[in-house]
This record gives C-alpha cells, sequence and structure tokens, in this order.
C-alpha cells in the first residue's frame, strides 16, 4: 500500500472503500466484557473503548503494544499577513526542538511508551497565500498525502498524529469555513495568542480565502488543496493510511480534526476508526468535533499541538484496554456473579 496513491481520486475510491471493524471481534469483546469482575458498565466509557479498540484491531481481547505519534510540520504562504504571533522561522526551530527531544510532545510520547516520528515538509517552500491562489497544487497536496501514508508503521497498534507550522490555525479555520459554513468569526481563533487587530485580521482572510475558492473546490480533498497547508494534508495522508490498515487512531486538537474533516467529507464513514484524544482550548474545536460526532477523552485546556493532547488520551485507551484484557471473569476468578 506504500506510496501506490495515484492521484486524490484514487484516494476518493479508496476512504469509499475501506474495511469496517471486525464484527467476529467486536462480539467476541463484547461477550467477554460481560463476564468480567465488575458490575455490568462500572467502568463506564472505558468499556465501549475496549470494545472498539477490539473490533479495529480485529481481537477480542486485544493489548496496545506499539502506538506511533508522529508530527508534520509545513509552512505557509498566508503567515505573511500577520495571523500567528509567532514568525515562521519558529517552524523550523521547533522541528529542531522534536529531533532533539526537547517539546512537550517528546516527553508525553515518551510517558505514553510511543515511539515519534518527525516529518519536515519543504520548509524552505512555504505554500502559496490562499487569498490570492490555491495554497497547494493537486501535486503538491497528493506528494503531502503521501509523506503521511508512507509515515505511518503498518507494525502500529494505535496512532497520534500531530503538527507544527507558524499560522497553521488559519489554513484550519478556513477548512472548517468551507467544509460547515457559519460565518468565518465561528471557526476563527486566537491560535498562538493574537491580539484583537490580530484575529481580526485573521478573520477577514479566513473570509477571503474561503469566498475566493468557494466555486472550485468539490469536495474536502479540493478544499485540502486549495485552503490546506502540506503538515494538514500529512496528517490526512496518515489517518487515511490507518484506516485502510485498521490502526486505530487519536486525533488531537483544532488542526487536526481539520485534516480529518476533509476525509470525512469525502467519505463518511471514513473516520470511523478515530476517537477524539482531547478537547482543546482553541475556540472553534469543540463546534468541529460536534460536526465529526466525536466525543473528547480529556479537556485539560491544552492548545499546544504537536499532538500532545491526543498522546496524552494514549493512556486512557491503554487502560481501557487493560482493563478488558487482563481482568479476570468471574469464572476464571471463582467469583459469583449477578
Amino acid at each position: 500500500m506504500r506510496s501506490d496513491l495515484t492521484d486524490l481520486s484514487h484516494l476518493r475510491r479508496l476512504l469509499a472503500q475501506a474495511p469496517g471493524p471486525d464484527t467476529a471481534a467486536l462480539e467476541g469483546a463484547t461477550a467477554r466484557n460481560g463476564q468480567l469482575t465488575k458490575p455490568p458498565g462500572a467502568l463506564g466509557r472505558l468499556e465501549e473503548l475496549a470494545i472498539w479498540y477490539a473490533g479495529w484491531r480485529g481481537d477480542p481481547r486485544p493489548r496496545i503494544a506499539a502506538p506511533q505519534v508522529i508530527v508534520f510540520a509545513g509552512n505557509h504562504g498566508v503567515a505573511a499577513q500577520g495571523v500567528s504571533a509567532f514568525p515562521p522561522e519558529v517552524t523550523e526551530q521547533m522541528v529542531l526542538n522534536f529531533r532533539a527531544g526537547g517539546a512537550a510532545i517528546n516527553q508525553l510520547a515518551e510517558a505514553a511508551g510511543a515511539k515519534m516520528d518527525v516529518h519536515a515538509l519543504d520548509l524552505d517552500q512555504p505554500t502559496a497565500d490562499f487569498t490570492q491562489a490555491p495554497a497547494m497544487s493537486e501535486a503538491a497536496c497528493l506528494a503531502a498525502l503521501r509523506c503521511g501514508w508512507d509515515a505511518v508503521d503498518a507494525d502500529a497498534d494505535l496512532l497520534v498524529v500531530g503538527e507544527m507550522g507558524i499560522g497553521n490555525t488559519t489554513p484550519a479555520a478556513a477548512l472548517c469555513h468551507a467544509l460547515f459554513g457559519g460565518a468565518a468569526e465561528d471557526w476563527t481563533g486566537r491560535g498562538t495568542g493574537v491580539d484583537d487587530a490580530a484575529l481580526a485580521l485573521k478573520t477577514r482572510v479566513v473570509a477571503e480565502g474561503v469566498a475566493r475558492h468557494a466555486d472550485a473546490a468539490a469536495d474536502g480533498l479540493d478544499l485540502l488543496a486549495r485552503l490546506g497547508g502540506r503538515e494538514i494534508a500529512a496528517m490526512a495522508g496518515a489517518i487515511a493510511a490507518a484506516r485502510l490498515m485498521r490502526i486505530p487512531v487519536l486525533l488531537d486538537g483544532f488542526i487536526c480534526c481539520a485534516a480529518a474533516a476533509c476525509l470525512q467529507d469525502v467519505a463518511p464513514a471514513a473516520l470511523d476508526h478515530a476517537l477524539a484524544g482531547h478537547l482543546s482550548a482553541e475556540g472553534a474545536h469543540g463546534a468541529l468535533l460536534e460536526r465529526l460526532n466525536k466525543a473528547p477523552l480529556l479537556s485539560l485546556g491544552l492548545r499546544l499541538g504537536e499532538g500532545s493532547g491526543a498522546a496524552l488520551a494514549i493512556g486512557v485507551l491503554k487502560g481501557a484496554v487493560a482493563c478488558h484484557s487482563g481482568m479476570a471473569t468471574f469464572a476464571e476468578a471463582g467469583v459469583s456473579g449477578a
């Protein structure tokens, strides 16, 4: 399956034909859950999470042993309009920090027992300013999708994707505005902490970009090319590859979920293998999760990106699966059932 995406239409077909969870594993996990040494439903949502995970892994008694965290980085032409509190040079500087092990995501990935990979996508070639032209050509978007696609380890049993890209809450807001409607201000937040004047400018940029491309995009993949960024497309490619490989995904914050929304727009079941790792403090993330029909596992006021919230949620899913697969049944423990 590696590097075999021929064009965006090919990805559309793959998503439409993607397999669902393993029915036998779901049934087996559900049956096992009913026999464990606890009152029915006593572990709350953890029980649902474990059964969901078992179905996607095709194993009624699974383990999480090889989680993978991938951080993608890209630069954005629209950042030149002053939509971020930081200069674009910070993207490359943070990539070096990731590779040196000095960022928050490095610590959270290590704590979760996850392998971490970093991919920088043509940082010396920012995307075009989407208020003036499409951010990427179809070929450039496809190359970024392929980068994400190929970055997924086939041996991983859980995936988190994160991002780094100064200004990237602006294309994320533009994608959400284009996909779900409403007003530009409904989807535009402060990102790295811009002041009121910069927020007003950012909102105007989002509205102008969406208006410019409104009649030229057929679906979420077209919008991804016109309004997105290389790291956003790479996240979408990784999430799509995981769907084909039945690797469960924990979605991170607003930008990651905007990437995922482009896939759901193409195929309604494209995100069935994904959960929301957390609710971020970026203002529109809650509304976006509602559109994706994803209830977050955590809500801790995080707004860092990098995959940090989803990486932290790995522990929740690990706990759910450990209880499901490791607990004794009433029969095994010699405990009288209800």
